[in-house]
């Protein structure tokens, strides 16, 4: 008489139920991956400060985060700016679009529609005044901002015919958080 053994194969039982169990822990993994760099990449980037012009309030080598879709800027904000083959500025924001700006160069006093600028994060006064820059007062155009550096008499900005008026459609974004000084605002 033959004896008969049965081979059982346990593998296969297993198989079919671990499959659709690691299956679910991909997607939702690749899903979780493509969600986080769809955000990272869409609505926010890095900076870092490059020299002195927004001292004391950023320093040369800061690490920024950037809001990348703002759908408003405000006054106060500091913002990072395309200049189309030159590096980008990192400025804060004066006056928005229809403000009309006047600066005093004797004084340093900044006015925005007639209001003198409570500027306490300024390194100093703001004396330094280009030749080819616009004439103030000066109403900030649709679509446009005007920026300076906190470090006034250190800053290429608005006050400069190379930057002008800031057409809001080259701003790379808005400041987060100062990755170096958490405590920076």
């Amino acid at each position: 008489m033959k004896t008969r053994y049965a081979v059982v194969d346990h593998s296969e039982e297993n198989s079919p139920q671990l499959t659709p169990v690691l299956y679910e822990v991909v997607r939702a993994l690749t899903t979780a991956v493509v969600i986080v760099c769809l955000v990272v990449v869409f609505l926010f980037r890095s900076a870092t400060v490059d020299g002195n012009s927004m001292n004391p309030t950023l320093q040369d080598g800061d690490r920024l985060l950037l809001a990348s879709t703002v759908l408003r800027y405000e006054q106060g904000d500091i913002v990072v700016i395309h200049r189309k083959g030159q590096e980008p500025l990192i400025k804060r924001i004066i006056a928005v679009e229809g403000d009309t700006i006047n600066i005093d160069f004797t004084t340093g006093a900044v006015t925005v529609n007639g209001v003198v600028l409570n500027e306490d994060y300024i390194a100093e006064p703001t004396t330094l005044q280009y030749p080819d820059g616009p004439s103030f007062p000066a109403t900030v155009p649709a679509g446009c901002v005007f920026v300076m550096g906190d470090n006034r008499n250190d800053s290429l900005d608005s006050r400069s015919g190379q930057v002008g008026f800031v057409d809001t459609n080259n701003i790379l974004g808005k400041m987060l958080i100062d990755f170096s000084r958490p405590e920076a605002k």
